[in-house]
């Protein structure tokens, strides 16, 4: 099979690749960190998105 012209573009960059998986990475350890610490896994899970969140554009200004 063959691709079409014009359909070489990547799905997502590298760059934001990168970043996604960083911010995950981020995400998980707050997250772990946070219910290691005694609390419940709601807000352990409340935590992990809310360090995720925050760390993406640190991380798009960091990461060039």
């Amino acid at each position: 099979m063959t691709t079409p012209p014009g359909d070489d573009a990547p799905f997502v960059t590298l760059h934001a690749a990168v970043v996604l998986l960083a911010a995950v990475l981020i995400g998980l350890t707050a997250g772990g960190l946070t219910f290691l610490g005694g609390s419940g896994a709601a807000l352990s899970v409340l935590a992990g998105l809310a360090a995720a969140g925050a760390s993406v554009p640190v991380l798009r200004g960091l990461i060039r």
